[in-house]
């Protein structure tokens, strides 16, 4: 007998046909011999829908009351799974995060799991239930709910497992594993039989939706097996794992992309020591994350420098920089949409020169300019205007022999269109 956390987003659960579906899968592997324990998302465009309601009442929602509103959409899954199992004949329980153990730091809208007691989760399963649990939320030591963040019920089903000792996590989607490239962009991507913990990380964190970041980074840390698979057939996912085997001849694994992307210009700043640790410093206190930095040539004492925030995040960084200009004294300070970022990712990049070279001339021959660039040893990143984002990504994507033969299908029989 082999423990599993099995988690469905919301494309997966979306009405009561896909919540009958994903019964049946459940059931299916309490059938094989094994524990389960499922991780449910809110059901279709339910959080966004819930978002809706909230912007229809006001233009900026207190994110405590945020997070109170946005939790009852997995509740809602959970007690809906959990009854159609019920009809199946199995014995089911479900547990909003909390209930579950989950323990937070007291940042509201995108707090970080300080802990997980799982007992009573424990205790339902050793009883020979299949045990719900609510994704993406759970609570402080001083009893206030949170929420960890869009994606956030892929960190609760790898922290889950991580803390019970599970034996699989499993991923489910509307695609059957992890692919070169977004599938719903270039339709003959790649499948990946497997990824490294670390080339995972880079995509997730550069955009690839497929994964969220946070429960990347639980993985690698805690030793989970994490398979990703579809929840419409019986395919092999892919496997992400410590060391994956690289596949010859191909350097790079995957290409993301984000358009979450605003590009914030510092003019004519001082360069003198201190200025970029008070404007980062100042930044990060205020839980705002920077992702590319660039600075230009130094011109009669005065610097510019450009970076890149989340569009969500502009209106607060321009506030700070505005804030910190009596320490700081610059001459302006502008800013840029409409962009987004895509990157190059493969641990083959390490040995293999040139690789940014002809990312560089792939981008131009579309007529494309490179804004800002960022490299480590597994990836480079550019920001470009994103009017041709589909075509650099195709162009990319045929540039490092990534093209199949084969036509990525996503999502169930009744999505045909």
């Amino acid at each position: 007998m082999a423990v599993y956390v099995m988690k469905f987003g919301g494309s997966s659960v979306g009405d009561s046909e896909r919540m009958k579906r994903v019964a049946r899968r459940i059931i299916e592997k309490q059938d094989e011999g094994h524990q389960v324990m499922v991780v449910v998302s809110a059901m279709g465009d339910t959080t966004d829908d819930l978002i809706d309601q909230a912007n229809m009442l006001s233009n900026n929602p207190p994110q405590r009351e945020m997070d109170m509103l946005l939790t009852t959409g997995e509740q809602i899954s959970i007690a809906l799974l959990s009854i159609a199992i019920h009809e199946m004949g199995r014995k089911a329980v479900s547990f909003t995060g909390w209930q579950a153990g989950f323990r937070t730091e007291a940042e509201h809208g995108r707090a970080r799991i300080t802990d997980i007691r799982p007992e009573r989760v424990q205790r339902a399963l050793n009883e020979g239930n299949i045990v719900i649990v609510a994704g993406f939320q759970g609570m402080t030591e001083e009893g206030e709910i949170t929420t960890f963040g869009r994606g956030g019920s892929d960190t609760t089903a790898v922290a889950l497992a991580a803390a019970t000792a599970a034996d699989y996590c499993e991923i489910y989607t509307d695609v059957d594993g992890i692919y070169s490239t977004d599938p719903r962009i270039v339709k003959n991507a790649r499948k990946l039989n497997e990824i490294s913990y670390d080339e995972m990380l880079e995509l997730a964190n550069l955009g690839a939706a497929v994964l969220h970041p946070r429960a990347v980074e639980y993985a690698k840390q805690f030793q989970v097996r994490l398979v990703v698979r579809s929840s419409f057939n019986h395919n092999e996912g892919t496997v992400v794992k410590e060391e994956a085997t690289m596949e010859q001849g191909v350097v790079v694994s995957g290409i993301a992309y984000d358009k979450n992307v605003a590009r914030i210009s510092i003019l004519g700043v001082s360069h003198v020591p201190g200025v970029l640790a008070k404007v980062f410093g100042s930044l990060a206190d205020a839980k705002i994350n920077v992702d590319i930095i660039v600075q230009s040539g130094v011109e009669d004492g005065k610097a510019d420098f450009s970076f890149t925030v989340g569009l969500d995040d502009r209106e607060n960084a321009l506030d700070v920089l505005s804030t910190i200009r009596s320490e700081i004294p610059y001459d302006d300070v502008t800013y840029e949409d409409g962009l987004v970022k895509i990157s190059i990712v493969g641990a083959g990049m390490v040995s293999h020169p040139g690789v940014a070279a002809e990312m560089f001339d792939v981008i131009s021959k579309q007529g494309v300019n490179i804004k800002m660039v960022s490299t480590s040893e597994i990836k480079v990143s550019c920001v470009i205007e994103g009017t041709k984002l589909n075509e650099v990504i195709k162009a990319l994507h045929t540039a490092y022999g990534l093209d199949t033969e084969s036509q990525v299908f996503v999502g169930g029989p009744q999505d045909r269109r």
